[in-house]
């Protein structure tokens, strides 16, 4: 990842910089800018989910809710195996986010 960051944050030093000509070659080389750092940031929250569900499988408590402690339902877990929270749990959380 720490390729595509340099890639996105223009850190290559090898070959020559050269700052766009025009705005919309600027605003387009911004928005890709912003898109790989978007998506690196977001590949790395899954990774950090799948370790939290290996933690979890190690030490027994993978399929419980972290918050309830309920049983996740199987069907949450084969669309998202490193689910933490079952889905009222989750839906609960993310209406907190949202204020």
């Amino acid at each position: 990842m720490t390729q595509m960051e340099d890639g996105a944050l223009n850190k290559d030093h090898s070959r020559a910089t050269s700052m766009p000509t025009d705005m919309a070659e600027l605003g387009s080389d911004n928005f890709d800018q912003e898109l790989t750092l978007n998506l690196l940031g977001s590949e790395k929250d899954t990774l950090d989910q799948i370790d939290g569900a290996l933690k979890r499988i190690e030490d027994g408590s993978f399929g419980r809710c972290e918050e309830c402690g309920m049983k996740i339902p199987e069907s949450r877990l084969e669309a998202i195996p490193y689910a933490a929270l079952c889905v009222q749990c989750a839906s609960q959380q993310e209406e907190g986010h949202g204020r």
